[in-house]
């Protein structure tokens, strides 16, 4: 069977507070966007695992599809399988390919094995592999609350708007980006925002917390940011800890030629 795992991008992102098992608080929405991976799982006598496209970086026993697997065989009698990855998501960028890549997994073998996992069971599995791996269980805009596993439907649609996602060749890592944080509470709450107020005035009132000290160190990162709104954006952002920027447009824009040779994809958004 085969599957193309999509990625997120962050509608907002507040560090609302450090936990006591290390973790942080966020309240963000996620967002599904079709840059997508291509995974196939088949049985197979023997199991096996192989990648193409991008380099994943670290070892491939450590991939996230293969712990989604060794999670759902340890509680059920599924046989071997075959696993391909073909990456095209960048990695370390902020847009959750490879828990996409794990959820999906999850969906699949929930599927071609027949283990009759609900939403909320697969998400518990999901949980369990990363923080916003639950998210990709289901396709469609969710609010994330806790380390991001806590997820609610939120009424926000900006399908058939236009979205261009640039990753330039720079690495933040998740620890480098939390240590530059002050948590804090917000001051409105970005539910009531990203509902209540029109996506023009998104620009002045949602914020990634990760972006004051992300840009101090990364200012090429900011520079994308601006390069979108000179273009046209009526939002734009960064993903995640980064270090991806996204820009949405009401319409189709073309990708200005200096971007061309980072990775990036554009396309009309589905939800």
């Amino acid at each position: 069977m085969i599957t193309f795992p999509p990625c997120k991008i962050n509608l907002g992102l507040n560090i609302i507070s450090k936990r006591s098992d290390g973790y942080h608080d966020i309240s963000t929405c996620f967002y599904p966007v079709p840059w997508t991976d291509i995974l196939e799982v088949i049985p197979s006598n023997e199991f096996s695992f192989s990648t193409s496209g991008n380099i994943i970086p670290g070892d491939n026993d450590d991939n996230l599809c293969i712990k989604a697997y060794r999670l759902l065989k340890k509680d059920f009698s599924i046989p071997e399988v075959k696993i391909h990855l073909h990456k095209t998501i960048p990695t370390g960028a902020g847009l959750g390919g490879g828990s996409s890549d794990a959820a999906y997994c999850l969906r699949i073998l929930n599927n071609i094995f027949n283990l009759n996992l609900g939403q909320q069971q697969l998400q518990a599995y999901a949980s369990q592999i990363g923080s916003d791996c639950a998210f990709f269980i289901q396709d469609k805009p969710q609010l994330g609350m806790g380390r991001g596993e806590i997820l609610s439907d939120i009424e926000l649609t900006l399908k058939d708007k236009f979205l261009i996602l640039i990753k330039p060749e720079i690495h933040v890592s998740t620890a480098e980006a939390y240590a530059g944080v002050s948590p804090a509470k917000p001051e409105q709450d970005l539910e009531t925002l990203l509902i209540q107020t029109p996506l023009q005035s998104w620009k002045d009132l949602i914020k990634n917390d990760f972006e004051v000290s992300v840009f101090k160190k990364y200012p090429e990162i900011e520079r994308i940011k601006q390069a979108l709104y000179n273009l046209g954006a009526l939002y734009a952002s960064m993903s995640g800890s980064g270090a991806s920027v996204f820009g949405i447009f009401s319409k189709d824009q073309s990708i200005p030629e200096k971007f061309k040779s980072m990775a990036h994809w554009s396309g009309q958004l589905l939800y």
